[in-house]
């Protein structure tokens, strides 16, 4: 059984995603516990309601004070991945060297376009429009020290439409998200 931690700062789509998937699917893994940066996510409330243990470490503690608490929990559960759904906040160096290629994020667009600093939700779409893009996608990748610069491990693409808006490629984008995802985990469970 692969034991996960789920980091999220908001509305835990893709957390959902995953805890229906598992239940569904029987993948062999286990949600040990949810990391929160944001304590009025209502990711928090999607995993009360399949009681997994949730956490909450906000942005206003020190640095020093995040990483090892997060340290702690990581080791006290036994992760043996880490996925970001969603999280904001940027892990500290030390966390990524202890965990390495057991941490994944997913990325609302097809990196290495429109990633980095600053591109992040709904900012992303929005400067696909604006560029006036065909396609678009998400991307399922391993974290290092960069920010979204870590080696890709699945992308896929959809079209954008003239007519499109922020929320229509949003919710395009989010389907995709939601089904790569899940699928990173499952191979990452069957040892690929």
């Amino acid at each position: 059984m692969l034991n996960m931690a789920l980091f999220i700062s908001g509305s835990g789509s893709n957390l959902q995603a995953i805890i229906d998937n598992i239940h569904e699917t029987n993948v062999p893994a286990e949600i040990r516990f949810i990391l929160s940066d944001n304590k009025n996510a209502k990711g928090i409330e999607r995993g009360k309601k399949h009681k997994i243990d949730t956490h909450v470490i906000e942005k206003t503690m020190s640095m020093d004070y995040n990483r090892d608490k997060i340290i702690k929990l990581l080791d006290e559960y036994k992760i043996d991945l880490i996925v970001l759904a969603g999280f904001l906040s940027i892990l500290d160096e030390k966390i990524i060297k202890l965990y390495g290629k057991k941490i994944i994020n997913i990325h609302p667009s097809l990196i290495p376009k429109y990633c980095g600093r600053g591109f992040y939700g709904e900012k992303v779409h929005k400067a696909v429009i604006e560029n006036k893009e065909k396609t678009t996608g998400a991307t399922v990748h391993f974290v290092d020290e960069g920010i979204d610069t870590g080696p890709i491990i699945r992308q896929k693409v959809c079209n954008v439409y003239e007519d499109d808006t922020v929320e229509t490629v949003k919710n395009r984008v989010l389907k995709i998200e939601h089904e790569i995802l899940v699928d990173v985990i499952k191979e990452f469970c069957e040892g690929e």
